[in-house]
């Protein structure tokens, strides 16, 4: 059952999203999970002066909990799904409200950068695992050295930033394994998972009503603490304006596109292609907070852009 399970967790993307255009589509998908990734965050350590860590993480969490019960209306899909699937998706959903709590705490210690490139340092051991050529071997010992090239990581003066940095890390490798599992199977292949149906592949709407329904239990879980820090912002609109573009920008557009990106991808390729997160917090970090990069930065940012688009997605064999 572990080996049927692990297969499923690993197959390629189904046929609907193979081919060209589907691998072309996916870089791009990627390309703007990577700027509101950061685009969100740089926002939200603006929101810090006015309130508390916990309470700019909730308001980034229950405001795109709103948006996706408003636009997805994800309990929909529950019922269908069979109580493996439910049980991944609560635990993505534990996971983003941890992972999220994790990485404001971090960058309210640290600069975005830093922070970005402890984050992709998990992913790069997805990567690797996936390697089956020697030009994505290269593309992903690119990769490395320019996030590398980009961490100027000294664990002196903030050791409870860089716990948190670290935290995020591991949080972030979980979101990318749940995610990817969730994007490519639906309640159409609970043949899969044990169930009875074998229509085919999930839609690639699925994995994204699954993960509006994953992120109502992030907000359900974040609410206790949250909430009490949130509610300075409904005294004031501006505040409350804000976090909820911070929801916007942190956890509804970087998340839908990852789910669409990892329908059509596999989970290494998926995983090399983060290495652009750095290079986003980078760029990010200079226009929303004037963290100026060194010509170290522009060298790694390059370096990764390389690594992605030397990257070579394996064609989809059916069977």
């Amino acid at each position: 059952m572990r080996e049927r399970f692990e297969a499923v967790v690993d197959r390629p993307p189904s046929a609907r999203a193979s081919g060209r255009p589907a691998r072309l589509a996916a870089p791009a998908f990627i390309t703007v999970s990577s700027v509101f990734h950061y685009l969100g965050p740089a926002f939200a350590v603006l929101l810090f002066a006015r309130l508390d860590v916990f309470g700019v993480t909730w308001l980034r969490i229950a405001s795109a909990a709103v948006v996706f019960a408003v636009w997805r209306r994800p309990w929909r899909l529950v019922p269908r799904l069979t109580a493996a699937q439910r049980r991944v998706l609560l635990a993505l959903g534990v996971v983003l409200a941890a992972m999220n709590t994790a990485f404001y705490l971090a960058i309210a210690r640290l600069p975005l950068s830093t922070v970005g490139s402890i984050e992709f340092l998990g992913v790069v051991i997805v990567a690797a695992v996936g390697v089956r050529s020697l030009r994505n071997a290269l593309a992903l010992g690119l990769a490395v050295v320019g996030v590398l090239a980009l961490a100027d990581i000294r664990l002196a003066g903030e050791p409870i930033g860089f716990g948190f940095a670290f935290a995020n890390c591991a949080l972030f490798m979980l979101y990318v394994s749940l995610g990817h599992r969730i994007a490519n199977t639906g309640p159409r292949d609970a043949a899969r998972w044990g169930g009875a149906d074998r229509r085919g592949g999930a839609d690639r709407w699925d994995g994204v009503d699954q993960l509006g329904a994953a992120m109502l239990v992030a907000a359900v879980a974040t609410t206790p603490l949250g909430l009490v820090h949130a509610a300075p912002a409904f005294h004031h609109p501006g505040w409350l304006l804000a976090g909820v573009g911070v929801g916007v920008c942190s956890s509804v557009i970087p998340y839908v596109t990852d789910q669409l990106a990892m329908a059509r991808v596999r989970r290494a390729t998926f995983a090399l292609m983060l290495s652009l997160l750095p290079a986003s917090a980078t760029v990010i970090g200079l226009l929303v907070l004037s963290q100026l990069p060194t010509v170290r930065d522009l060298l790694g940012v390059a370096l990764v852009i390389v690594a992605v688009a030397l990257h070579q997605q394996p064609a989809h064999r059916p069977g």
